[in-house]
């Protein structure tokens, strides 16, 4: 990716918690004009049914090279400020860290203090922006290079990138594709602003153009079957495979783990469950669910604390599913 080499590396803190940070955190280990002189990540949680306690994957990444690491669960902590100051960094590198970054951290680096943000901004500022450019149709997406402000994802835009969003992308698919795109991104953005090659520009502030994708929870999931069989595939396949999408079946959860549109209106109220025996669809969709629009077809499902199964293996164990409604309030 280099040009010509700088005479000596730049000295980089590097930002991030999750998945999507560790392709962006390898490239910078990676490249020889870089030297990341310290890692800072989200402190170690509990995770998972036993609750063990869980290091990021950003951490596992940085010890393995050998950087030093920071976990502190706030940055104004006195003893992680100072070490940040030690740091003497030229750029601060931030991707999905999970923390607000005050004034006085992103006035250290030299040179800049730089977020690798999932799109295209200012579409889907905010902690989930992947989801949110699938659950809203859209047909591309991409990664934004943005110099930090105080802002929420306000700061002016150094480069983007963009790629298609495919017809069956799902959170997951997505999420690997821009992680992949904004390491070479943010490769890029670096040695071209140390080389002054490009400039900070504004983002535009139309309303129209500036959208918002909070954070998500596991209630988020819940699908309204009102809403057309196109808007449920997409929320299906935005939230997998976190934080799932359900909806409930005599009191118990059911999780709808993927599934299809159906061009077909079923004649039934949202919800309910209609079955195709005798049709020469029985075989490849035993079920559709009817929705506000056409009719939803699930392919794996699970009851909370059973096995994932296809459509067919549940309809065969759980008959009484025909005819039901789904939705409303769980009891467990």
């Amino acid at each position: 990716m280099s040009d010509t080499p700088f005479e000596t590396p730049s000295r980089v803190i590097f930002m991030g918690t999750p998945d999507f940070a560790v392709p962006t955190l390898r490239v910078l280990l990676e490249e020889p004009d870089f030297d990341v002189v310290g890692v800072v990540t989200q402190p170690d949680r509990p995770a998972g049914r036993g609750r063990s306690v869980h290091e990021s994957p950003v951490k596992q990444v940085a010890q393995q090279a050998g950087v030093p690491v920071i976990q502190p669960n706030k940055l104004r902590e006195p003893d992680a400020f100072e070490q940040l100051v030690a740091w003497e960094s030229d750029y601060l590198v931030v991707a999905a860290f999970g923390q607000i970054l005050p004034q006085k951290v992103l006035d250290l680096p030299r040179i800049a203090p730089i977020n690798v943000h999932a799109s295209l901004l200012p579409r889907w500022r905010g902690a989930a922006p992947i989801h949110a450019a699938i659950r809203a149709g859209d047909t591309y997406t991409g990664v934004t290079t943005m110099q930090m402000d105080a802002g929420l994802d306000t700061g002016p835009v150094l480069l983007q990138d963009s790629i298609p969003i495919a017809p069956c992308e799902t959170g997951e698919t997505l999420h690997d594709k821009l992680a992949r795109l904004g390491a070479g991104l943010l490769i890029h953005t670096l040695r071209w602003l140390r080389s002054g090659s490009i400039t900070p520009h504004p983002q535009p502030t139309k309303e129209l153009l500036v959208t918002y994708a909070p954070q998500l929870s596991k209630e988020d999931g819940a699908i309204n079957w009102a809403q057309s069989a196109i808007e449920i595939d997409r929320h299906v396949r935005a939230y997998t495979p976190w934080p799932g999408t359900f909806t409930t079946w005599n009191g118990k959860r059911l999780k709808i783990l993927a599934g299809y549109p159906l061009a077909v209106d079923v004649g039934a109220p949202p919800g309910m469950v209609v079955g195709t025996a005798g049709t020469p669809m029985a075989e490849a969709m035993p079920f559709v669910i009817a929705a506000g629009k056409l009719a939803y077809v699930p392919t794996r499902v699970q009851v909370a604390g059973r096995q994932v199964v296809g459509a067919l293996d549940f309809l065969n164990g759980a008959p009484d599913l025909l005819g039901s409604i789904l939705g409303g309030e769980p009891e467990d």
